[in-house]
């Protein structure tokens, strides 16, 4: 009997719950050195430790017979099983639902990842069109606000900020007449809007500042794009597509990743402007979760990224940040109080944002600053005592009630 055609989603869902310490760990005895893991290789005959097991990169090498790869593959090749054989074992020991997909669901699929394919394409190419536009005479206003902020043209390129020109047209016509891309593939990447009444499509950004929003691999998967002139929205962002989902994105990871693992700490913002002030500073180790609370994908990506699992949460020091510091508290305190996260809030002073803060006191007040923030439940203590006489009866009780709360 052939063996089940197994659904993308299913796949994805258990290379995303499989973690590559837990399953090598089961058949090799791993010791910790630094944020990675060492261990006898079980592909050679192996007399001192020389495979190597990265929480982070999610992925194991031998040093001595070059065995490497993901934890699918491990099993593959320890067990000398297939593909899907380890999929499905895997996918029942995380409890991962199976979906399999027939000859009909096969086609679709396929159509499926080729429109997603026709949506990377199209937002790659107005990316470099609005990093074009950038350094033309039409995006001089655009750039020396840039130039404002304190930006060098390295940061902008690196984050291959662009300009969208002040026209309800000129990327669908540009991308029409130059690439061949039609309207209804610019509105399928979010870029394009269709007039009411179906009668054509207008750009969905004009004169505003583009910010290329990408995925861990580097993909451009939507856009955000800042007013200059004071037209409301101050930030439009591209609506979710094929290729974005909110939840599932955190701005600038491709680039943290790596001095994630490095610092063995994650930092969350919360906007495009707090991660480029930070790389820029040299905190690369940062990440804005783009306007909404952490989901838990996103903190299971932040915590594969650090080995000790350590994420802070830098918001901005008014009222709106501290309620996004306690809904993200939300998400994460069940990990936190299991030991699984370790959850640090370092508050800004009222009205400034990272950004604010980098350039009035530089890059090592911040350090300094980060390295002192509070444990989650800390904080939270801090915040409800802020405004608490506790010489007076009423507010004695209130803050009583609070950390009964809290404790709780």
């Amino acid at each position: 009997m052939a063996s089940p055609q197994l659904h993308p989603s299913t796949i994805a869902a258990v290379r995303e719950r499989a973690d590559i310490v837990d399953v090598v760990s089961e058949h090799v005895v791993l010791k910790k050195r630094g944020r990675e893991f060492v261990g006898l290789c079980p592909f050679h005959e192996d007399r001192s430790p020389s495979m190597t097991v990265s929480p982070a990169k999610q992925i194991y090498h031998c040093f001595s017979c070059g065995a490497g790869g993901h934890s699918i593959k491990f099993l593959m090749e320890l067990q000398q099983s297939s593909f899907t054989d380890v999929v499905l074992q895997l996918a029942q020991r995380y409890q991962v639902p199976v979906q399999t997909v027939s000859g009909d669901q096969q086609d679709r699929l396929r159509q499926q990842l080729s429109h997603q394919e026709s949506i990377y394409r199209v937002l790659a190419l107005a990316a470099g069109w609005f990093q074009t536009n950038l350094q033309q005479p039409q995006g001089q206003a655009a750039l020396a606000y840039l130039k404002q902020r304190g930006l060098s043209r390295a940061i902008m390129e690196q984050f291959r900020l662009g300009y969208a020109l002040d026209s309800w047209d000129a990327l669908l016509r540009h991308l029409g007449q130059v690439e061949g891309v039609t309207a209804l593939q610019l509105e399928a990447a979010g870029l394009a809007v269709s007039r009411q009444g179906g009668e054509g499509h207008y750009d969905r950004f004009r004169q505003r500042l583009m910010i290329p929003i990408r995925d861990k691999q580097g993909r451009v998967v939507g856009f955000g794009g800042r007013s200059l002139d004071g037209r409301e929205p101050k930030y439009l962002n591209s609506p979710e597509t094929a290729v974005f989902e909110k939840g599932k994105i955190l701005f600038g990871l491709d680039m943290a990743t790596g001095p994630i693992h490095k610092a063995d700490l994650a930092v969350v913002v919360e906007g495009y402007f707090d991660v480029i002030a930070l790389h820029g500073a040299g905190v690369r180790n940062s990440v804005a979760a783009l306007g909404t609370a952490l989901s838990s994908w996103q903190i299971k990506q932040l915590c594969r990224a650090a080995a000790s699992k350590r994420i802070v949460l830098n918001f901005d020091g008014d009222s709106a940040g501290a309620r996004a510091s306690r809904r993200a508290i939300q998400e994460v305190e069940q990990l936190a109080l299991q030991g699984q996260v370790e959850l640090r809030v370092f508050s800004l002073p009222p009205g400034q944002d990272p950004d604010d803060y980098l350039r009035r006191h530089g890059s090592g007040a911040y350090g300094q600053r980060l390295a002192a923030a509070p444990l989650w439940l800390d904080w939270q203590i801090e915040q409800e005592l802020q405004d608490c006489d506790l010489s007076r009866t009423d507010h004695f009780q209130r803050a009583m009630r609070s950390m009964v709360e809290l404790l709780g």
